[in-house]
């Protein structure tokens, strides 16, 4: 059944099957994180949300450490399912579930020694220092469980088992959305409350996922003894896996700079930001769902040589994801400041988040042509072009775009420098995919 899916039914169809439930836990995630949001806003304490608002970047790092295995694997395991290499396929997918484990432990006691210091790297001042410190060290403290999660949510779909990978997130985002206003609230545990949340969500999910790859998978294994894999496939995940967790670590490059130069504008601009990026996951997360939920069909075809349902799958792809984007442009612009006072009604923040909502929605289109082409680089195993996407649209070329624009328009540029890089990183893809197509 798996197979049919793969290589002959209709390409809208089998690539709906696996993005849909990819993008309905995305949904899901995003409703948790905009309710997480709005508990945090509903404090009214604007030091609090700007202190929470600086440490997202920490729980960003774990994501894009989660994507080395989850993404990476995922990449790799597409492949040898196409190539009928079913019994490597199970080794690759127990390697990168304790890789994960590994990794995620490794991080918490690193990032528990470094506390105070990377506070001050991430701009905890006087005003925000308890808070981004309380909910800094539960998150960190919870490393392992959402590492990990990143790997099954993303192998499972190599197997045809979207549906599986998508409960196990919508599982864990209500639980975190049933226990955010306990904990926040009633516990009055604040900043801390929200992190505490957000763990125990993520390990509830992995209960399920553990279930789901034991139980529910046939080519999959969570097996200690399958671990052991040529130094050639380990190199092969980590060649695609670390460009995919570059864009996350570039996420969080951008939230810091970001915020480094909204520092001189004020603590009011920074909360502002921090919920203008936040109600801008409405778009990004389901475009980011649908681009990388057809990744295991594209890498399924690639593998199995099928070259011309690769080309109908880009196709699709492509001109779909366009569409939405610029629909999702214009919609969030329309609604912006109500969106925005969902979260808080201060009028600084809701005419500030407004407006830095509709500049980061204008690079939307040009995002959803560089999700795809980012996929289809780690998809075909182009290490190379998957790694100029990921360091270029919020690194290297955002980098460069706020330098410039905010030097020639002050306020005003801080914020359309994401829609600039985001139309730079998109002519980017476009010659590293005609390069591809060529070959």
């Amino acid at each position: 059944m798996e197979n049919e899916l793969f290589e002959k039914t209709a390409v809208p169809k089998a690539y709906m099957t696996l993005a849909l439930p990819v993008v309905l836990s995305m949904l899901v995630s995003l409703v948790y994180n905009m309710v997480d949001t709005y508990f945090i806003a509903l404090t009214q304490d604007q030091n609090l949300v700007a202190g929470v608002s600086l440490v997202v970047p920490v729980f960003t790092l774990m994501i894009a450490f989660g994507d080395i295995f989850g993404l990476g694997g995922s990449s790799m395991i597409s492949r040898l399912f196409g190539e009928k290499r079913e019994e490597e396929a199970r080794r690759a997918s127990a390697f990168c579930v304790w890789g994960a484990v590994a990794f995620g432990l490794c991080f918490t006691v690193i990032f528990l020694l470094g506390r105070s210091p990377i506070l001050r790297i991430l701009g905890a001042d006087q005003a925000t220092w308890q808070y981004a410190g309380d909910y800094y060290t539960w998150i960190v403290l919870g490393a392992a469980f959402i590492i990990f999660g990143l790997v099954p949510s993303n192998i499972l779909r190599t197997e045809g088992l979207a549906a599986q990978a998508m409960l196990g997130s919508i599982l864990g985002s209500i639980v975190n959305i049933i226990l955010d206003p306990i904990f926040i609230f009633g516990l009055k545990q604040g900043a801390a409350g929200a992190a505490i949340a957000t763990v125990l969500g993520n390990l509830i999910a992995d209960i399920y996922y553990i279930y789901a790859m034991v139980r529910k998978s046939k080519r999959l294994s969570v097996r200690l003894r399958d671990v052991r894999i040529p130094g050639k496939m380990i190199g092969g995940i980590l060649s695609i896996g670390i460009p995919a967790s570059i864009t996350n670590l570039m996420q969080s490059f951008m939230v810091m700079l970001t915020n480094h130069f909204l520092q001189p504008y004020g603590t009011d601009k920074i909360a502002a930001m921090g919920i203008a990026l936040k109600a801008n996951m409405i778009t990004a997360m389901i475009l980011v769902g649908f681009a990388f939920g057809g990744q295991p069909l594209i890498g399924y075809n690639y593998g199995s040589g099928n070259r011309r349902r690769l080309k109908e799958i880009l196709k699709f792809t492509y001109l779909f994801q366009i569409g939405l984007g610029l629909v999702f442009t214009i919609l969030m612009s329309v609604f912006a400041p109500s969106i925005i006072r969902i979260f808080m009604k201060d009028p600084s923040i809701v005419v500030n988040g407004a407006k830095m909502l509709r500049f980061q929605q204008l690079g939307m289109v040009f995002m959803a042509v560089t999700l795809v082409s980012t996929c289809v680089c780690q998809s075909v195993g182009n290490a190379i072009g998957a790694f100029a996407l990921s360091i270029s649209r919020q690194g290297v070329l955002y980098g460069i775009a706020l330098m410039i624009c905010s030097g020639l328009l002050g306020y005003q540029g801080v914020l359309a420098s994401q829609a600039c890089a985001d139309a730079a990183t998109a002519f980017m893809a476009c010659v590293i995919i005609f390069h591809i197509m060529k070959e």
